[in-house]
C-alpha cells in the first residue's frame, strides 16, 4: 500500500508523523473523508472547496495549491489500485512542540490514504439501520464551528460509544438547544407526508457532499425539500428516516430509540434516492 505524505508516495511502514505533530498532540488539523466510484474521485471539487474553508477557519495555510492536491489524491488512487473505494485526506498543523501555540509548527502535514471501506454490511441497506439518540451534544457553534471537518472528533467518537454501548448502528447527536444536528458520522434526512425534511447546517450538522447531491436529486425528481429545525418528536413520527455519508451513501433507519419507523422497512422515497445516488455517482 503507498500513502502520500507531504511530498510524495511512500511504502505504508514508511507513512510516519512526528509525535511533535500538532494534529496528533491536539488534534489540529482537518480532514475529508471522499468516495472513488469507477477509478474517479467523486465530486472533487466540493470536498476541496470544504477543505479550504475549514483550513480557512482555523488558519491553517494548506502548503499546496489545489491543482497539486488533485494531482496528489489521483496519484494515490492509481498506486493503489483503487476503482470503488475511500479517501481519507488530512492536513495537520505540522511539527511543533508542547505548547498550544500553532504558529511555531514548521509546515503542515498532508497525508492521504487511498484504500475501500464497508461502513455497514450490505443487508443493513435493505433492511434498514437502527439508531439512538444520544445525551453528547454537537459541538457548540462558539467553540468550533460544526462546518469545520476537524481532526478533533471527540465528541462524535462519544457519541459513537453511546450508539455501541446501546447495541444501535448509529447516534443521534443534538445541538445545545435539543434540535437534532447530526449522527455521529452521518447527515440526517427524515420523510413526513411525503415532503423531504433535514437539519440546516446552523443546527449544528456538517454540510455534507452527500447531502448536497441528495438535496439536488430530490429537487430533480420533484420531490419537495425543506431544511429546518428539527425535534425528536418529528424522528419519532416521521414516515421515512434515513442518512447520507461519504461512506454511509444513502442508508434507511427502520427505528430509533426503541420506536419503529413507518412500516419498520426503508421507505419508497429513501429506495429512491438511494438509487438516483447510486446512479448519480457511477454515472
Amino acid at each position: 500500500m503507498k500513502i502520500w505524505l507531504d511530498n510524495g508516495l511512500v511504502d505504508k511502514e514508511q507513512a510516519k508523523v512526528s509525535v511533535f505533530d500538532h494534529g496528533l498532540l491536539y488534534g489540529d488539523g482537518i480532514f475529508e473523508g471522499i468516495r472513488v466510484y469507477g477509478g474517479k474521485i467523486f465530486e472533487l471539487d466540493a470536498h476541496l472547496k470544504r477543505l479550504w474553508e475549514s483550513a480557512r477557519v482555523i488558519r491553517l495555510d494548506i502548503p499546496m495549491t489545489w491543482d497539486q492536491m488533485k494531482e496528489a489524491l489521483y496519484q494515490t488512487v492509481r498506486a493503489n489500485n483503487v476503482i470503488d473505494g475511500y479517501i481519507r485526506q488530512i492536513v495537520t498543523r505540522g511539527i511543533g512542540d508542547l505548547g498550544l501555540n500553532p504558529f511555531i509548527c514548521q509546515r503542515p502535514c498532508v497525508i492521504i490514504i487511498a484504500g475501500n471501506v464497508q461502513l455497514y454490511e450490505e443487508e443493513l441497506y435493505e433492511k434498514g439501520l437502527k439508531v439512538v439518540s444520544v445525551p453528547t451534544c454537537r459541538n457548540h457553534p462558539m467553540a468550533l464551528p460544526p462546518q469545520v471537518k476537524s481532526l478533533n472528533y471527540l465528541n462524535n467518537i462519544m457519541a459513537k460509544i453511546e450508539a455501541i454501548d446501546a447495541h444501535a448502528g448509529e447516534a443521534i447527536m443534538y445541538n445545545n438547544e435539543g434540535y437534532v444536528a447530526e449522527a455521529s458520522g452521518d447527515n440526517v434526512f427524515i420523510v413526513k407526508n411525503g415532503v423531504l425534511y433535514t437539519p440546516p447546517v446552523q443546527a449544528g450538522s456538517l454540510d455534507g457532499i452527500t447531502r448536497q447531491v441528495v438535496l439536488r436529486l430530490a429537487a430533480k425528481a420533484g420531490l419537495p425539500v425543506i431544511e429546518k429545525n428539527l425535534t425528536r418528536f418529528d424522528l419519532y413520527v416521521a414516515d421515512e428516516f434515513f442518512l447520507t455519508g461519504s461512506a454511509a451513501e444513502v442508508i434507511g433507519v427502520v427505528q430509533i430509540d426503541g420506536r419503529t419507523v413507518g412500516q419498520g422497512t426503508p421507505g419508497p422515497i429513501t429506495r429512491q434516492l438511494r438509487k438516483l445516488f447510486f446512479e448519480y455517482a457511477r454515472s
